[in-house]
């Protein structure tokens, strides 16, 4: 059954044209990833379908009697509500009486017939069964506190308390406008596996590429200000989108050699046969219209490298608690150049915290945090509160420097305007003020001012928020080559998985954990240390207390055989995941070879599977061990 469909949906804000004559349907039970860079009008579209825009042309044709749930970016309220109360709105029948209901019952004299028939309607709503189900989501979004103001809340926090809402309320619609910002990994794992098991229709937006391929059903991108539908979940778009480009890049070949010829012919025609090439004319504008360079620009962030000495960042017994609550305790890190960390944990867990006692905004309590004298920290943060709204796109560049160091030698200087055209800002955007760019256009421009000073210490947090894919692939590939110290807080399980190689767990009252390896293996260790955990958690029914003191041999202990077998799979690990990196580079270097491209796809497939197979392998000796 179809759910909604738009028809012919064009928006523009002042000269800015977002998108036009877009036209979708949506059936019931779908969940579709709505995708494309920052500033396409994705968010906007959101709002259309949610009846919170206007578009200037075309209709979103939905049942009047469908509920809709939206989630925005942001979450702001105006009114006095408690976490539990603002949950439970999300069913009006069941929070209004379960309003009456508490109000009655905390007078002097409450009336109790009234009392009586609240709680057989409770009783019929299935109410406390829902309380209490709000409650449980509560508590697994990070919000123990139900009775926490809204006033009072974070912004992390009222947008926890939002998603507990919409998923109480059970729409007939879903509508989230980047649903994993400001949780941690573990609470969007969580949301990942509810959405992905239920039967809601769900139209959202995220940058979580993990999320993205286990939630949806269906991608649609919006790109050249047109949408393109793709089947399937993120890898099937993946795949769809790269011949997809082949295809019309051949095409595109074509058009622009007749587009060529044309534009040669009218330099040479007859100006006394206006008519004949007024027509030739239109027909070459259309076939220009018809061109859509495919092969799209890329994000290339190529900026100078800074000395880094053997000092880098140096604590000891580091410790900071605020309020009673310890954050860190005991803490000492010795930096090397080429450390390349993740930090994850709970919000609230002191992530942030320590980036600042690095940059010495916060002093720690006990302990100290020395900095080498060498060292240029390269600080982005959640707030990205470096931006004047006041000034200019370039504006905001230029105060930083008239010119930027990109590497060594000769000509190896560029201007913010060349910066910008790396970045994607269209030239009709340079002189454009800050305060009308987009949340992911505003992340972006910070994340140029930053990378602008050439750090060689590099301090994220949480930056893939706001962030489009795009954006994100290309920050990856920057960090894949940057030399310096790298120190990232964030959520985004992609994002760890591809740029750090050890991870920081905060598991709360102070507690850092080490793990190393990227989010993934942190995960498996995780995974074998609750498992190892379980079986010595396994009750002894041996009550002979003779033999309580003989030795029992381990059973878990590795074979001869056993212990031959790990060494080659570890061996062989490593060889195919070196062999899969190589297919990987060989497939860019090829890209225009289908041929080639094909025989290396199947090949990689094949190295993958091998791959999962003997790692399950490697896991199940490695538990024994």
């Amino acid at each position: 059954m179809t759910i909604l469909t738009a028809n012919n949906l064009s928006k523009s804000f002042g000269e800015k044209l977002l998108f036009q004559n877009l036209s979708f349907g949506m059936e019931q039970g779908e969940k579709i990833g709505l995708i494309g860079r920052n500033g396409a009008g994705k968010s906007t579209i959101l709002k259309i379908i949610a009846s919170l825009e206007t578009p200037d042309t075309g209709e979103v044709v939905k049942s009047n009697a469908i509920k809709i749930e939206f989630l925005n970016q942001t979450t702001e309220y105006e009114y006095e509500d408690t976490a539990l109360d603002y949950v439970m709105s999300g069913l009006p029948e069941v929070h209004n009486a379960f309003q009456e209901y508490h109000e009655l019952i905390e007078r002097t004299n409450p009336n109790l017939e009234r009392v009586s028939e609240l709680t057989h309607i409770i009783d019929g709503l299935h109410g406390w069964d829902i309380e209490s189900k709000a409650k449980q989501i509560l508590q697994r979004v990070g919000i123990t506190d139900f009775s926490k103001s809204l006033h009072s809340a974070s912004g992390g926090e009222k947008k926890r308390i939002a998603i507990a809402k919409i998923l109480i309320s059970n729409p007939d619609l879903l509508i989230l406008d980047e649903p994993t910002n400001h949780l941690d990994a573990d609470t969007v794992q969580w949301l990942q596996n509810e959405l992905s098991a239920s039967n809601l229709s769900i139209i959202f937006v995220t940058h979580d590429r993990y999320f993205l391929d286990d939630v949806a059903t269906r991608i649609i991108e919006l790109d050249f200000e047109k949408l393109i539908s793709y089947p399937g979940d993120y890898e099937d778009y993946l795949i769809q989108k790269q011949i997809l480009l082949q295809t019309e890049k051949s095409t595109n070949e074509h058009n622009e050699s007749k587009y060529r010829q044309e534009l040669e012919w009218l330099s040479k025609g007859a100006k006394a046969r206006r008519t004949k090439q007024k027509s030739r004319i239109d027909w070459a504008e259309k076939l220009k219209d018809d061109i859509r360079f495919v092969e799209q620009k890329k994000i290339k962030i190529e900026l100078g490298k800074s000395f880094l000495g053997s000092k880098v960042i140096e604590m000891h017994n580091l410790g900071f608690e605020i309020e009673g609550r310890v954050l860190i305790d005991d803490f000492t890190y010795i930096a090397k150049q080429n450390d390349r960390i993740g930090i994850i944990g709970p919000n609230g867990s002191g992530k942030s915290t320590f980036l600042k006692i690095i940059t010495d905004d916060i002093q720690p309590t006990k302990g100290d945090c020395k900095v080498g004298q060498t060292v240029k920290i390269g600080y982005f943060s959640q707030e990205n509160d470096s931006l004047d709204d006041s000034k200019t796109v370039i504006g905001s560049l230029q105060e930083i420097a008239e010119f930027i160091k990109v590497g060594f030698g000769r000509d190896k200087k560029i201007t913010p305007k060349e910066l910008l055209d790396r970045f994607l800002f269209p030239r009709n955007r340079h002189n454009s003020y800050v305060h009308t760019l987009s949340g992911g256009e505003k992340k972006r421009l910070g994340l140029i001012r930053m990378l602008m000073t050439n750090p060689n210490v590099l301090l994220l947090d949480e930056p893939t928020n706001d962030f489009d894919i795009d954006t994100l692939n290309v920050l990856e590939n920057y960090l894949d080559d940057f030399f310096g110290t790298l120190l990232i807080v964030s959520h985004d399980r992609a994002f760890l998985d591809r740029c750090v190689e050890f991870i920081w767990s905060f598991e709360g009252n102070g507690l850092i954990k080490e793990y190393p390896g990227n989010y993934s293996s942190y995960l498996e260790k995780k995974l074998i240390n609750k498992n190892a955990n379980k079986i010595d958690a396994k009750p002894s029914y041996n009550d002979n207390s003779k033999n309580n003191n003989k030795k029992v041999p381990n059973s878990n202990k590795l074979s001869y055989k056993e212990k031959r077998e790990l060494e080659e799979i570890e061996v062989e690990i490593n060889q195919l995941e070196n062999r899969i990196a190589e297919l990987n580079s060989e497939l860019n270097a090829y890209i225009e070879d289908y041929k080639i491209v094909e025989d290396k796809s199947n090949e990689l497939h094949n190295l993958n599977s091998k791959l999962d197979t003997i790692t399950t392998r490697w896991l199940e000796l490695s538990e024994k061990v």
